[in-house]
């Protein structure tokens, strides 16, 4: 027997330290979210990118320099000087000819290539400001998903407590109604109703259990935590949260980034258009042969400007011109479109707070009411004015009232949020 007790302390043992409880506020999730959630990390990530390829576009100004150098063995060459000479003179006297040693140095300037360069360096820079402003964006909405998780995870684990406190009274009603029952007070229909209600409710904790345990899981992986981890809601905060609308500012990120995605359009145009004129540039280079035997060349030095053009642009460029103008006009839609959603989602997401605060207060005075109904209808049934079926459905509504209470009161925070991320202005109200 000591030896059962001792091999079930020692299991109880491993499963607490199996699993971490972590308390936890709503910020402090969200920050965790930003720092360690591969959503936010693929957002920096394609900021990166965006700046890499502005360099990329920039390095294009710089002047190309390579040096090349050859040798090779030449097997059974002919060769034959042609300097004028007299040819009976040079007859019989061709020289060995076996290697050729060949090096070569350039640089090249461009000095106008109808403003692509520079418009591509612009175009660079304005799509990397977007990436960025995209960035914002993405991680505006990770704490909104991570605010909904959050508040989601604390309505199902207030559910189960609340479950649990009813079953508690269920437990207790059944056990009374037994003794009542084997008194020949009730009749064992009204103790199998009580015992009925008492099966309900312990499914619906099982099922409590579950959602919970459920999206605590669904946290842990979105905060990057130990799958074992047990979230501890800290909920001081749910539900204080006040509405200020007056001098309200909209600065969405996303809308900031259309804004350069469309600029960088139209340096796109002038890209297209630059192809209608020619090209400009400047160039130097030294050159070194040796041909053994035969021929050797040094200090050949060589500066100057090359032009080229191509006539056929003139014709051809017009449907990339077409491309780009058109990918810029669909852009200025979207710009007009997504203006429009977000003037709709900033006035739903106020209309829905203020209706959660309306919700609220109505529920208070419900779950008021539904305790006073309860305590009567008990009284009733005490002194036979009231039968099972009214008591058991007063009870249910009681717990009805309470769960509506606790929703109501975190819905509050959750409408509050998603309004901060609609103005897009989350992230900074966090920050303060």
């Amino acid at each position: 027997m000591k030896f059962k007790i001792l091999l079930l302390s020692v299991f109880v043992t491993i499963g607490l330290h199996a699993q971490s409880k972590q308390a936890m506020n709503l910020k402090e999730a969200i920050h965790l979210a930003l720092e360690n959630s591969d959503v936010s990390k693929i957002a920096d990530v394609k900021v990166h990118t965006a700046e890499h390829e502005l360099q990329v576009a920039k390095n294009l100004l710089y002047p190309d320099a390579k040096i090349t150098g050859q040798y090779a063995y030449l097997t059974n060459a002919n060769v034959e000087m042609e300097m004028g000479g007299n040819e009976n003179e040079t007859a019989g006297n061709t020289p060995d000819v076996n290697q050729l040693m060949f090096g070569q140095a350039s640089v090249s300037m461009p000095l106008f290539t109808g403003f692509k360069l520079k418009n591509t360096v612009k175009a660079s820079e304005n799509n990397y400001k977007a990436a960025t402003l995209n960035a914002e964006s993405k991680k505006e909405e990770i704490a909104l998903n991570v605010t909904q998780s959050f508040i989601n995870l604390y309505k199902a684990n207030q559910t189960t407590l609340l479950i649990e406190e009813n079953l508690k009274s269920a437990k207790q009603r059944v056990k009374d109604f037994t003794a009542m029952e084997q008194n020949g007070i009730i009749a064992r229909n009204d103790l199998l109703k009580a015992q009925i209600q008492e099966s309900n409710i312990e499914v619906s904790l099982e099922e409590a259990k579950k959602t919970a345990n459920i999206l605590n899981y669904r946290l842990a992986m979105m905060l990057k935590l130990p799958e074992n981890s047990v979230i501890d809601i800290q909920s001081e905060n749910l539900g204080t949260q006040e509405l200020v609308t007056d001098n309200m500012t909209i600065e969405r990120s996303d809308l900031e980034a259309l804004d350069y995605q469309y600029k960088a359009a139209e340096n796109q145009i002038k890209v297209a258009k630059g192809n209608y004129y020619p090209t400009i540039g400047l160039s130097g280079g030294y050159v070194a042969l040796d041909l053994k035997n035969a021929l050797k060349v040094t200090n050949a030095m060589n500066i100057g400007v090359g032009v080229s053009y191509d006539i056929g642009s003139i014709f051809k460029n017009k449907s990339n011109v077409k491309v780009a103008k058109s990918k810029a006009k669909e852009l200025a839609y979207a710009i007009d479109v997504q203006n429009d959603a977000v003037k709709v989602e900033v006035e739903n997401a106020k209309q829905e707070y203020q209706l959660a605060v309306k919700k609220y207060d109505v529920y208070t005075k419900s779950e008021e009411q539904a305790t006073e109904n309860y305590r009567i209808v008990q009284d009733k049934y005490n002194n036979g004015l009231a039968d099972t079926n009214d008591l058991l459905e007063a009870d249910v509504d009681q717990l009805q009232a309470k769960l509506n209470v606790t929703y109501a009161k975190a819905n509050i925070t959750e409408k509050y949020y998603a309004w901060l991320k609609a103005t897009g202005s989350l992230i900074n109200t966090l920050k303060k």
